[in-house]
């Protein structure tokens, strides 16, 4: 195994414009308690997306079976009728069938759909499959080149990246980029690192970019919340470099979650990378998708619109409400929020 956690960090950067990828619909989907939402519920979503601030979304796995295939042209249909500030993507499989399956849906739309092509990276997954290097390579040459020839943006999605050794990324980066990839999406599958270990990848990753010339080929960050640390790694991804981060709806998703989208809004409209957020939108997409995904009730610590917050906020208000007409009064609440 590799540690990215442990390898110099570059500089603090600043905020930068950043731009939001909405996994609920996909990876979302993959939660042992979650629900698949009806379609009208899906479109809805959608809606909501495009009001809080969501950039680009994905429809789902086209190449799943033909229901899968079914929605995901009536979720891109939906977008293009409505006019809808989201760009839509679909996952696939290194392998031609699925990203077909997304070139499919992309015709019978007529609207670009990305295809954001997996593999894993790391030496478990390898292990567990009997693959080699050679074998990774053959796939995503394949699947690049059928993209190529539909047109299909193509992005390679390393799984587990952040526990990939740094000689195979090169020559996994290195065959998407000479086969055409658009974008590499690097991913902290088992939500294994540090914010030191993100800014150490990222800083490799564009090394190779400019090693090949390709400076124009976009970053994504992937990340689920297995140490907790979800929502820092995205928010230190944005600073070193990445322009698209990706995250779920309340961090639902595989295992323990992803990237609570909406606080990732809310923390990337703070910094000044995304514009403020609309809380009253955040809370309503909050609440569809609990409810659309099974989940029931916002959760009661949720640090925006869990019970706990809830409190605080009455809490402070009527702190004010009683201190207000005195002079120590106005001191008391001149550091409340």
């Amino acid at each position: 195994m590799y540690d990215w956690n442990t390898v110099s960090v570059p500089k603090w950067q600043g905020s930068r414009a950043v731009k939001v990828v909405d996994e609920t619909l996909r990876d979302g989907l993959q939660n042992a308690t979650a629900v698949d939402p009806s379609l009208d519920d899906k479109r809805s979503m959608l809606e909501l997306m495009a009001e809080i601030g969501v950039d680009v979304v994905s429809v789902g796995l086209p190449a799943a079976g033909l229901r899968a295939r079914t929605e995901a042209v009536a979720l891109v249909e939906h977008i293009r009728d409505r006019g809808l500030p989201l760009r839509p993507t679909a996952a696939a499989r290194t392998v031609e069938t699925d990203v077909l399956a997304v070139a499919e849906v992309q015709q019978k739309t007529g609207t670009t759909v990305e295809a954001y092509a997996f593999i894993g990276s790391s030496p478990i997954r390898h292990y567990t499959e009997g693959w080699d290097t050679a074998f990774l390579v053959k796939h995503i040459a394949e699947a690049a080149d059928a993209a190529r020839r539909e047109t299909v943006p193509f992005t390679l999605v390393t799984e587990d990246t952040t526990r990939a050794r740094p000689e195979v990324l090169a020559q996994l980066f290195r065959v998407a980029l000479e086969h055409g990839a658009a974008r590499l999406c690097l991913c902290d599958t088992v939500g294994h690192a540090t914010p030191d270990g993100v800014a150490r990848l990222v800083r490799f990753t564009r090394d190779v970019l400019v090693a090949h010339g390709r400076s124009d080929v976009g970053l994504d960050w992937h990340a689920h919340n297995d140490r907790g640390l979800g929502l820092q790694t995205a928010l230190w991804a944005s600073e070193a470099g990445v322009e698209r981060i990706h995250g779920t709806a309340l961090g639902i998703g595989e295992r323990v979650g992803n990237v609570p989208l909406e606080l990732l809004l809310l923390n990337l409209g703070l910094v000044g990378s995304k514009s403020k957020a609309n809380r009253e939108a955040l809370r309503r997409y909050c609440q569809l998708a609990a409810t659309a995904l099974g989940i029931g009730a916002m959760p009661d610590p949720h640090p925006l619109f869990g019970k706990a917050a809830e409190r605080a906020s009455v809490d402070v208000t009527s702190a004010k409400l009683s201190a207000s007409g005195n002079a120590a009064g106005l001191l008391a609440t001149a550091s409340l929020p």
